[in-house]
């Protein structure tokens, strides 16, 4: 997040919240999502990514989706 979104990496916290702490907005969501499926070769559904507020959240969201993939496979 910090090179994807030129943020400062002390900003980057668990606990930090996407929008009003890292000052992203919906394009910029749609870039992680874009991203992560990338780095993951994972099809994330956009439902899961409508609760996700916070850095844990995004963490949270790949790890349960990276389960799924993993015992689909």
């Amino acid at each position: 997040m910090v090179e994807l979104f030129e943020l400062e990496p002390e900003e980057v916290t668990a606990e930090a919240n996407l929008f009003e702490d890292l000052d992203l907005d919906s394009i910029d969501a749609v870039d992680l999502v874009v991203f992560l499926q990338n780095k993951t070769d994972t099809n994330f559904e956009a439902e899961m990514f409508k609760s996700v507020r916070t850095v844990q959240d995004v963490v949270d969201a790949v790890v349960k989706l990276e389960a799924e993939s993993s015992e689909i496979a």
